[in-house]
């Protein structure tokens, strides 16, 4: 797989495809680059139906799937860091699975998809954030502790 530098011409999608928990695309160069799919988590939670209706922008540089509202640039293709799930928020939802990834980003007031990029180590969140994060599942285990 090839690595493409800031300078380098911008490359076109011709292809997508999936397989083995990832996302390839097949570029005009004939370059092929893969990302996990913990990259785009609401492409992760997608039925493969839903994965397969995508279009490629007119530019050829985004791909776009209606039906889970999902915008991937190109450019997220050439980042070379993979998914790094030990970290303070993954080991928490992986200690309790039965945490609903959707209602603590909801109770919390952010984007699942935003919560779901920091249970994957695809973006790391700020001490306050991890706080914040720990804070709302410590109150929803009191809610459930006093019923």
């Amino acid at each position: 797989m090839s690595i493409l530098t800031r300078t380098s011409v911008m490359e076109a999608i011709i292809k997508v495809w999936f397989d083995e928990g990832r996302i390839f695309i097949l570029t005009d160069q004939d370059n092929t680059y893969s990302r996990p799919l913990e990259a785009f988590p609401l492409l992760l939670d997608a039925t493969d139906e839903q994965r397969a209706k995508y279009e490629i922008g007119l530019d050829g540089d985004d791909l776009h799937w209606d039906d889970i509202d999902e915008d991937i640039h190109i450019s997220s293709f050439f980042e070379t860091a993979e998914p790094n799930m030990d970290n303070p928020v993954a080991a928490v939802f992986h200690r309790f699975p039965q945490l609903n990834v959707s209602e603590v980003a909801r109770t919390m007031g952010i984007n699942k998809s935003l919560l779901s990029r920091y249970i994957y180590g695809i973006k790391k969140p700020s001490q306050q954030r991890v706080d914040q994060i720990m804070n709302t599942i410590r109150e929803i285990g009191q809610q459930m502790a006093s019923i």
